[in-house]
């Protein structure tokens, strides 16, 4: 009896003919507006103003530094 490896050759397929998404995902801040956005996909889902915002403080200076666009 031979086991057969499946898996481990579709996943070496799926990775290359794949290629990288480079799509927005999650929170980020918007500069031009002052809004957080929330991305899914590339596609605009969700914004929300700081001001409105119930994320925590350091959640929101963490976006605003590391995510802004």
């Amino acid at each position: 009896m031979k086991q057969l490896t499946l898996f481990d050759e579709w996943g070496d397929e799926l990775s290359e003919s794949t290629p990288p998404d480079s799509s927005l995902n999650g929170f980020c801040y918007e500069r031009l507006s002052d809004r957080f956005v929330s991305f899914a996909l590339g596609s605009r889902h969700f914004e929300i103003s700081p001001k409105e915002c119930d994320f925590p403080k350091e959640w929101q200076k963490r976006v605003m530094k590391d995510r802004a666009i």
